[in-house]
């Protein structure tokens, strides 16, 4: 017996061996993380089969865990061009866009492995997650309970349905979802889990409650970003002002140059009346970069210490930059208040609401100043 390839070498008996032993061989060896070796093996049989299968596949797999996508994939797609349907190589292909953030294509190549089999939990996980990325709710949400259905507690699909709740603001939902996580691994649970349950606290204004999610994140990773931002900033939610500075100072122990977290500072100094202090982090942030919320407190300092005309005109200057943060034209219509300007200050007040933008603060605000 003998077959022929498509450039018409005849494989004789020999060659099939060969083939063989050499494709469990590269397996192993992709398995051992052994790659350049791995790929040799394949070469040869791709040398003697050129549309070898698992050659085809094999050199993809490789390629792949290198991080060379686009090459992987051209492997892929020349394995499905002679082996339509392959589902390694569709598996691979979808894995590679998703790799490359081309999720449309990804969620196309995985549904074509459904095709095959549509029980599959990981393809489908998989594609709920890339639904998730496109912003397709209705989708991802299906996906991801149709997995739920075949395995109650799959850890990808409950966490995937808590950040999809998440991405779409729906945080009583996400909560549900990442407190499932919670309760079914409570002593090993991911510390994302945690950072996550807090973070939906923190979303929902319930700060006490996210306090607790993000000290247990703390206890166990004591440097951990999340849970020292999320901790500062219920504590300021809290208008716990002292509280939330220890933890902001934690922060810029790691990143002394994190313009957001020096603006923070600044605030909680300002808050407690530390406003020097204020002064000196709202400067620092901006000796790194332009920062819209660092401008702004140095005119609240301002305003503070009565020196209304510098804080009205830097307010000023930040309405210019962005017309629609009704913030900006608030304190500056208290500006003019507190320099006794009451028509102007109701000029400000308007001048927003020409913006077509309502807000009730600035709409309560007039009300309250408007003769």
């Amino acid at each position: 017996m003998s077959e022929t390839n498509e450039n018409g070498h005849v494989k004789g008996e020999r060659d099939i061996t060969e083939i063989s032993e050499l494709s469990k061989k590269g397996y192993q060896l992709l398995k051992e993380n052994k790659i350049a070796e791995a790929m040799d093996c394949f070469n040869h049989i791709l040398a003697v089969d050129d549309t070898n299968n698992y050659a085809l596949v094999g050199m993809g797999d490789a390629t792949r865990k290198r991080g060379a996508f686009r090459e992987a994939a051209a492997y892929y797609q020349r394995c499905l061009a002679h082996h339509p349907g392959n589902n390694y190589a569709l598996f691979g292909l979808a894995d590679c866009y998703k790799a490359l953030n081309q999720f449309h294509k990804a969620i196309e190549i995985w549904e074509q492995y459904l095709l095959h089999d549509d029980k599959n939990i990981t393809v489908l996980t998989r594609v709920a997650d890339a639904y998730r990325k496109v912003r397709d709710f209705k989708h991802s949400k299906a996906v991801y309970l149709k997995v739920l259905e075949m395995e109650e507690w799959n850890p990808y699909a409950i966490i995937g349905l808590g950040h999809l709740h998440y991405d779409f603001k729906e945080y009583r939902d996400a909560l549900f979802y990442w407190e499932k996580m919670f309760q079914v691994n409570r002593e090993n649970v991911d510390i994302r889990v945690l950072t996550s349950i807090g973070n939906c606290h923190r979303k929902l204004k319930t700060f006490k409650d996210g306090v607790v999610y993000f000290q247990m994140a703390l206890q166990r990773e004591p440097s951990n970003f999340y849970a020292l931002f999320g901790l500062a900033d219920c504590f300021r939610g809290m208008n716990q002002q002292d509280r939330s500075l220890e933890y902001w100072n934690r922060i810029l122990e790691q990143d002394p140059r994190n313009k957001v977290i020096l603006t923070r500072v600044g605030d909680a100094c300002r808050h407690i009346g530390e406003l020097d202090k204020a002064v000196k982090y709202y400067e620092q942030a901006l000796n790194i970069e332009f920062d819209t919320y660092a401008v702004l407190g140095l005119a609240m300092v301002a305003k503070a210490e009565g020196r209304y005309g510098e804080a009205d005109a830097s307010l000023r200057r930040l309405i210019q930059q962005d017309t629609k943060n009704y913030r900006f034209y608030l304190e500056l219509a208290d500006c003019c208040l507190k320099r006794g300007e009451k028509h102007r200050a109701v000029e400000v007040l308007e001048e927003f609401l020409k913006t077509g933008i309502r807000n009730i603060s600035v709409i309560e605000a007039l009300e309250k100043i408007k003769p």
